[in-house]
């Protein structure tokens, strides 16, 4: 796929269907991230790859677990009021349920840790996109580490205490692949010649 092309037609997509992602594409996914550029080269990023259903299905669990004790105040952002609803019916899926989640991590000290992590995620929507496999940013467990149990639970599942969560992304078969190429005109651009 040309480049630009699959800049301009990746989106993020919320409904995956329930088919398993190849080996093969997978480790697409993961060279693609491998080879994103980082601060000093320093390479810190640490990715928790999630194939197990079971495991993925108890990682929603533990984020509704967390939500469900969280308590909402006027500090937090607008949608955080209805989430947290919907994790006490049992209802909140913050991933969208994908066959495959990657977790980023990165080291706390890097002050690169974020910048970095994004690179990765980035690279690694873009391969997908040039795989036909559909792919969502996922912030929750960013937000969500500085809970205790999130965080002991996120350290069974491969974090290490030098590390922080700085993204995830969702990936999975979708239904159809949109391929248009809507008008992108709503970031400020300033020349100066």
């Amino acid at each position: 796929m040309e480049t630009l092309k699959c800049i301009k037609t990746r989106r993020s997509y919320r409904k995956f269907l329930q088919k398993p992602i190849e080996e093969e594409k997978i480790n697409i996914l993961l060279s693609a991230g491998n080879y994103a550029p980082s601060g000093k080269n320093c390479q810190s990023c640490h990715f928790i790859v999630i194939v197990n259903e079971d495991v993925r299905k108890e990682l929603i669990a533990k984020v509704n677990e967390v939500l469900t004790n969280m308590k909402q105040t006027d500090e937090g952002y607008e949608q955080l009021a209805n989430i947290i609803k919907l994790a006490k019916e049992g209802k909140y899926v913050f991933n969208y349920d994908p066959s495959l989640f990657i977790i980023i991590a990165n080291k706390k000290q890097n002050a690169n840790a974020m910048a970095d992590s994004a690179c990765a995620i980035e690279n690694m929507m873009l391969a997908a996109q040039d795989m036909q496999l559909g792919s969502c940013y996922i912030n929750q467990l960013k937000h969500l580490q500085n809970d205790p149990r999130m965080n002991d639970y996120l350290k069974t599942i491969g974090l290490q205490d030098d590390e922080i969560v700085c993204c995830s992304l969702s990936v999975g078969y979708v239904e159809k692949l949109n391929d248009d190429v809507p008008e992108r005109n709503r970031n400020k651009i300033t020349y100066i010649r």
